[in-house]
């Protein structure tokens, strides 16, 4: 395994820089495919398919949780045993993760794909665009599977300390997406519809060729789909630090939902403002979403090998470059938010509200970045309850009815403050727990010395 990257030794800062920047650009990569999408309907259907597509993100985030938080606890569960040299168990960690999923993955796709017309009641959606949101979920949902796959073999490789296969994972699939994009779309005139087959196939093939890939350049991990290999002990230790991340996922997304149907209620403009601005928040985000996701990873191996004040240090460091980061965009996009919305639509009034969005979150990024820092540190040494805590704590039971507050009483275009307070509350947590030195005993690896 010598091609994979060992974080137990070295500078911190370059290995965080070094795993993070690949995971950057594979971010970079699905943003842009995902903006393809409402580029593309937006410019050639109108602000009604770019509010269905615009419903979809929260949708499919809630319903994909579970399996991302599967993927986050086998990512830790990979790291620590790495760390600490247990070649056997990381070979029974990733054949473990498969075989839960070979039996999960596709009856979980259906499932979400028939839950599809309830949740957009729960929505409230407006009558305008509801049929073409229908449509667009139902495809998606039904070929989740796909995206399931991808975000499997991307927690296996970060675990390995290899962030890099999965960018050529992810530009296999951007490319096949917005190519299909605009043939179904532009050519054959197929509105959301194409849209949505485009994605399901895009995310399908990134999966299987990751799969091709993987077991070619990495013989010793070499994915086994149908190996039905499952050990009971690991599989404990994936749930127990999967299941609240994937809860802590599902519950905001689920808060995402309830937001959503108070910004649906003011109208077609401001769901589809919430579309592109959102979208325009999560690019400025992936430089931090890839240094937090690059220290569960750094975190995790250090405390495999029981190497805590080095675990501290990575700490430190992904939190100073993750704010230098904060610093930079809200200066570059802050002066040019009406400008960018303005590439997705040329409705005044949707422009103007997507700005408004991005003028009222943005300050307060820092927040947001210190937040995620630690509760993805914590998450690496292998204590998930925490994290689970204080995001449902701040994102759920204080944003939710803050939102609603801010929206009936300063009205629509100041409710977006709410982000800055919840996040502020959710960063103070996260701070004070830390310098408890709790995360110190949840290593796995230690636990297993012990007994």
């Amino acid at each position: 395994m010598s091609q994979l990257r060992n974080m137990t030794e070295g500078s911190a800062v370059r290995h965080l820089f070094f795993f993070a920047l690949p995971l950057f650009f594979g971010s970079l990569l699905q943003q842009f495919y995902n903006m393809a999408d409402s580029f593309v309907v937006g410019n050639f259907v109108g602000d009604g398919a770019l509010a269905a597509v615009g419903i979809g993100w929260p949708v499919l985030f809630t319903f994909t949780s579970f399996f991302m938080g599967l993927g986050t606890g086998g990512t830790v569960v990979i790291s620590q045993h790495y760390g600490a040299q247990h070649f056997s168990q990381v070979r029974g960690a990733i054949d473990t993760l498969y075989t839960a999923f070979l039996f999960l993955a596709v009856p979980f796709s259906l499932v979400a794909a028939l839950l599809v017309p309830a949740l957009l009641t729960l929505l409230q959606v407006d009558a305008s665009f509801r049929a073409d949101a229908q449509l667009y979920l139902v495809i998606v949902c039904g070929g989740l599977f796909g995206s399931v796959g991808y975000n499997i073999n991307s927690g296996i490789l970060q675990g390995l300390g290899d962030s890099r296969s999965s960018v050529i994972f992810l530009a296999v699939s951007s490319v096949v997406n917005i190519i299909g994009d605009l043939l179904l779309v532009i050519v054959f005139q197929m509105g959301v519809a194409g849209v949505a087959i485009a994605t399901v196939f895009a995310q399908i093939l990134s999966w299987i060729f990751g799969i091709c890939y993987i077991n070619r350049k990495y013989p010793d991990i070499v994915i086994r789909p149908f190996s039905l290999r499952f050990d009971r002990a690991l599989f404990k230790d994936i749930v127990r630090i999967g299941l609240p991340a994937g809860i802590q996922m599902a519950t905001v997304g689920l808060g995402s939902l309830v937001v959503m149907a108070k910004i649906n209620s003011f109208g077609e403009a401001y769901t589809a403002a919430y579309n592109v601005g959102n979208k325009l928040d999560n690019m400025a985000w992936l430089p931090v979403q890839a240094i937090t996701t690059a220290v569960t990873a750094f975190v995790g191996q250090n405390v495999g090998a029981q190497r805590y004040d080095r675990a501290k240090k990575g700490i430190a460091a992904a939190l100073g470059l993750s704010l230098v980061w904060c610093a930079l965009i809200i200066a570059i996009l802050m002066p040019l938010r009406h400008a960018a919305v303005d590439l997705f639509t040329d409705t005044p009034e949707t422009i103007a509200i997507g700005a408004r969005y991005l003028w009222c979150i943005m300050p307060f990024y820092p927040f947001l970045a210190s937040m995620f820092c630690i509760n993805n540190s914590m998450r690496g040494a292998g204590d998930s309850i925490f994290p689970m805590i204080c995001i449902l704590l701040s994102q759920i039971f204080v944003r939710v009815p803050v939102f609603y507050y801010f929206a009936d009483t300063f009205g629509p275009y100041n409710m977006y403050y709410t982000y800055g307070v919840t996040w502020a509350f959710g960063a103070t947590l996260a701070v004070c727990y830390f310098l408890t030195g709790r995360w110190k005993r949840f290593s796995l690896t230690k636990k297993e010395e012990d007994s």
